[in-house]
């Protein structure tokens, strides 16, 4: 899918998935997270994903056919379903708009849009009149599937050469991305690829009547990225400026970084670490959390009532590999005394994003719902591979600094019936100040889609039931 699964092993040897996969006055104030009686004030919104490649154009999509988009989008209202974040730009770096700064995604895998059909602007109207909220999410730097051959990196050879990020494989040598068989991630901290992303972001907020806009992949690929020499000379710079490293420019790269490496449950990880690794990771996420200042910028430069969010992985513990660190600036990972992250470096809170943010979509791709339900978790207070855990762990990192919406992920986990999907529903929207994300929509009218083979709107609709 669209929401590339990332696949972890789970505390207790559980997979899961990692798919990703919200109105608005200028700058809200953050919802309170609780009352005067320190109770959760829950968030009831419903947001479902709406996943362009698998909707559009899988198999047994639906919504390259404008009356079946009509039909899914009724039957969405009458499930209960409040408001969609509708992908309008995906891993091909292709639009499903007409856009001045990318090709549009026409046809894909055999199926194709009505031509002349602008499917971004069509599923806004529709929903609109169904008085859905409306979210626009952008796969934000990656720009070509790897396993279809397709997408910018494949269409531009001189883009690819100069923007494509640069992994270390298993020997330590670097190598583009792509030769790994994975998708064509861009280097996040280069100027042109940022810029590329804010023109389509102030785009989409000026072209189209949207609630908020979210940005999905604003990441590095994983630890093994990006050891480009614009990255090294970037680094450098880092060091030299932020701790007057007069040693900095003389460095071995990588290996002063990341020794050698090791391959764990299929991927590419450091088995031996440098002496500069944990400034590197500062590094890495202080280049992200830069570029959300920048994309907050550009949406409300367009229209400030545009609420600006992101979807992240809730498993925060090992969310480091993509250099991204979504808590507050308030939450110190380093000198947490209560939560130990052994790669946290002093100043890590600096990097933290949470503040750019209106709204926050966490992933929480889990089948055990409640702590209590392992006897490995029943004591503890955070467990970042649980619903519960996770949900706690989160608010407590963002500080409650925008409303919250906790996710499931509907299709790529192993469900045992209805009634989990329903109970994980149920806490989450007792447990959130936004309310809750349904990944993805093509799992829920589509039984081939998800691992119980069931259509799940009734598990839905008796889920968001007060």
């Amino acid at each position: 899918m669209n929401k590339s699964i990332f696949i972890y092993l789970l505390y207790g040897g559980l997979l899961m998935g990692a798919a990703c996969k919200k109105s608005g006055t200028a700058d809200p104030a953050p919802v309170p997270p609780e009352d005067s009686s320190g109770v959760i004030t829950p968030g009831r919104n419903v947001l479902v994903w709406v996943d362009a490649r698998s909707n559009v154009f899988g198999t047994y999509g639906r919504l390259n056919d404008t009356n079946e988009i009509k039909k899914v989008l009724d039957t969405l209202k009458e499930t209960g379903v409040t408001g969609l974040v509708i992908d309008v730009k995906g891993t091909t770096g292709y639009t499903m708009y007409p856009s001045a700064y990318a090709a549009p995604a026409t046809e894909m895998d055999g199926k194709s849009l009505p031509a002349g059909l602008d499917y971004a602007g069509y599923m806004i109207r529709e929903a609109r009149k169904r008085s859905f909220r409306v979210y626009a999410s952008i796969v934000t730097f990656v720009e070509g599937d790897g396993n279809r051959g397709i997408g910018k990196v494949f269409d531009d050879p001189a883009f690819r050469s100069e923007y494509e990020t640069i992994v270390c494989d298993v020997n330590g040598n670097r190598v583009p991305v792509t030769s790994t068989g994975r998708n064509a991630f861009v280097n996040p901290a280069r100027p042109e690829i940022q810029e590329r992303a804010l023109n389509i972001i102030r785009e989409i907020a000026g072209k189209y009547d949207i609630d908020g806009l979210l940005l999905d992949y604003a990441r590095y690929t994983s630890i093994d990225a990006d050891f480009s020499d614009f990255s090294k000379q970037q680094f450098i710079n880092f060091l030299e400026e932020k701790y007057n490293d007069s040693d900095a420019a003389g460095m071995n790269f990588p290996t002063d970084i990341v020794a050698s490496w090791k391959t764990s449950s299929g991927k590419v990880v450091p088995a031996t670490t440098g002496k500069y690794y944990k400034k590197w990771l500062l590094y890495r996420a202080g280049v992200l959390r830069d570029f959300f200042e920048k994309a907050r910028a550009a949406v409300k430069s367009v229209k400030p009532a545009v609420e600006f969010g992101a979807y992240v992985g809730a498993w925060y513990v090992t969310y480091y590999e993509v250099g991204v660190n979504w808590a507050s600036q308030d939450y110190d990972p380093f000198n947490d005394q209560q939560v130990r992250f052994d790669w946290a470096y002093p100043g890590y809170n600096e990097t933290g994003y949470a503040e750019q943010l209106d709204i926050l979509l966490t992933g929480n791709y889990f089948t055990q719902i409640l702590l209590s339900e392992n006897p490995a978790t029943a004591s503890l207070q955070y467990h970042w591979w649980s619903v519960e855990g996770s949900i706690k762990g989160t608010r407590y990192i963002t500080r409650d600094k925008m409303p919250l919406y906790g996710s499931i992920d509907m299709g790529n986990v192993d469900w045992p019936n209805k009634g989990e999907i329903t109970r994980a529903i149920k806490y989450i929207m007792a447990n959130t100040t936004g309310g809750i994300m349904l990944f993805d929509l093509v799992h829920i009218y589509a039984p081939q889609y998800n691992r119980l083979k069931q259509p799940l709107w009734d598990a839905v609709k008796e889920g968001i039931k007060p």
